[in-house]
């Protein structure tokens, strides 16, 4: 099984930048399965009915958020509506919609879950490891199946403490948030395929999709002055491309991709 896995996906930009990514990729690559990180959709905050579907038409089976995907009101009708996009496990039980999902791709069932680091955030959400120990623990036994994590979290050291977590319980986790990839992709000792983040697609000039000149000036002076989202190309691409053994739920390969959209 070919799972095709993309970090946030920020703005307008980075929905083309998919897209075109998606088309070019799979003439010459197996694609069964997508994954993005929505929550940066709709001009780099939160995610509309509009997005979702545009994003869904390019072939985008799941779609994972994290802490912005409250940041359109649009959400939480959308939430409760579309079983496809997910709100971290570890949020609050009462928030709209869930945390997970069971896809099936043929004969294969393939189980997403998404949760969200607690390190450096300064909302109090549940414990991710309870979360994923009780999604674990009611996942149906069926075979063959896929099981694949997206956690999003700003510490490295946390996402990382995951990934061991889960070597041999899961086929694959990666980490989003932070808009940066890391070059750590691996099949840990147990078989399950790790990154501690596959980083946004959007914007290249840009800090984490938004304009320079306005993050400067929050660092340089601590005023909160308004982001503008980056629309315009060089885009940067970034991305996972998963191989998973359908039979053994165990991650033959991961391969790190970046691409510059000029």
């Amino acid at each position: 099984m070919h799972i095709l896995v993309f970090g946030d996906v920020v703005g307008k930009g980075g929905r083309e930048a998919t897209k075109q990514f998606i088309v070019k990729f799979r003439k010459d690559n197996p694609v069964d399965f997508i994954i993005i990180n929505g929550e940066n959709l709709a001009h780099g905050k939160g995610i509309t009915g509009e997005t979702f579907r545009e994003m869904s038409d390019a072939g985008v089976n799941v779609f994972t958020s994290g802490n912005h995907v409250w940041d359109i009101k649009q959400a939480f009708e959308l939430l409760q509506k579309e079983s496809n996009l997910l709100r971290p496990a570890n949020f609050m039980p009462t928030l709209p919609g869930k945390g997970s999902v069971v896809a099936e791709v043929g004969m294969v069932s393939i189980a997403v879950l998404n949760i969200n680091g607690r390190v450096f955030f300064n909302e109090d959400y549940d414990d991710p490891f309870r979360a994923v120990d009780q999604w674990l623990a009611v996942l149906p036994r069926v075979k063959p199946l896929i099981t694949l994590v997206d956690f999003h979290g700003e510490a490295t050291s946390e996402k990382r403490a995951m990934g061991f977590y889960l070597d041999g319980k899961v086929s694959a986790m990666w980490g989003t948030h932070t808009h940066v990839p890391t070059a750590d992709e691996q099949i840990l000792k147990e078989g399950t395929a790790y990154v501690t983040d596959v980083g946004m697609t959007g914007a290249l000039d840009s800090t984490l999709g938004v304009r320079n000149g306005a993050v400067l000036e929050r660092f340089k002076t601590q005023i909160k002055v308004p982001l503008d989202v980056v629309e315009e190309k060089p885009w940067e691409v970034n991305a996972v491309y998963l191989d998973i053994n359908e039979s053994t739920g165990r991650a033959r390969g991961i391969k790190r991709i970046r691409e510059i959209v000029v």
